[in-house]
């Protein structure tokens, strides 16, 4: 891998990391088009943690707090009831389902699932329930001529169930194309939840497993072939983007829909599912780095 690839696949990964169009997938496309080996699920993992740390830092109040609470609760009664600390036991719980998964399915993550028709279907299907999701929160928000407003659930009340359902969400991002973030956002919204509230947790939610599973490959590569240099470089160019896109889509889905993001997902995988279809691209087309 060239600096330049490292670069542009690093800006790649900061940009739709935390975007619901998938950042597994647009890494895969992106070496799919300029002709260059497909950087595969190591470099994906690894210059996750670049993203994950953006997380860390942007939501270190709320992270700080959480974890001094649970670790609070884990000796004193007291603390056992206050929201931190449960928040605390919701991302363990919500953790669950992917960590399963992500074991047992290791062999499919890096062969079978990385097929350009697989990620076109995902980008498709996904976007369209991200699309109805989005539909039946803006109607629950603004109500309408013959509807009252709903008021929509905030993390206060979130649930071990609905923290599994998330986690479940989340474990459907093993699959390139479905997006960690529009997974679990999808799931929130259709779970009654504000946009602000499910994209809080989808991000809080992802610490744990995308930091495990950068170490995991951490330890992989290390007996591999992993171009340290170029992969470290995309890792920080990762890391600055993430962050600044995190502040901006925070800020977004205040006030904004998830339609652009929809319209843009359905149409890519059109796009795609034309291109393989027409051979003017291989479903598996630079995967030789596996």
């Amino acid at each position: 891998m060239s600096w330049f690839e490292s670069l542009i696949l690093g800006l790649v990964q900061g940009l739709t990391e935390f975007l619901p169009i998938s950042s597994s997938a647009h890494l895969r496309l992106t070496a799919a088009f300029a002709g260059w080996n497909d950087p595969g699920p190591a470099f994906t993992a690894i210059t996750q943690i670049g993203t994950e740390l953006a997380v860390l830092i942007y939501f270190r109040k709320d992270i700080v707090t959480i974890v001094s609470s649970w670790f609070r609760s884990l000796f004193s009664k007291e603390w056992r009831g206050n929201h931190d600390a449960q928040m605390g036991w919701l991302v363990i719980v919500g953790s669950i389902p992917i960590g399963v998964l992500g074991l047992t399915l290791q062999d499919a993550i890096e062969g079978p699932f990385r097929d350009l028709r697989l990620i076109a279907t995902t980008l498709v299907v996904l976007g369209l329930v991200l699309g109805f999701a989005d539909r039946r929160a803006a109607r629950d928000e603004t109500g309408g001529r013959h509807r009252v407003a709903n008021q929509r659930k905030t993390l206060r009340e979130l649930s071990i169930r609905d923290g599994l359902i998330f986690g479940v969400c989340q474990a459907m991002a093993l699959v390139p194309g479905v997006s960690r973030s529009g997974a679990t956002i999808s799931g929130g919204l259709l779970m009654g939840y504000t946009r602000e509230a499910a994209a809080r947790y989808s991000f809080l939610l992802a610490v744990p497993a995308v930091l495990a599973s950068g170490v995991f490959e951490l330890k992989d590569a290390s007996e591999g072939h992993t171009e340290w240099g170029p992969t470290l470089f995309a890792t920080v160019v990762a890391f600055v983007v993430g962050y600044a896109v995190i502040a901006w889509f925070m800020k977004f889905i205040s006030s904004k829909s998830f339609m652009p993001f929809v319209i843009y997902r359905v149409l890519l995988g059109l796009a795609l599912f034309a291109l393989v279809g027409f051979g003017v691209l291989s479903a598996h087309a630079a995967e030789s780095a596996g």
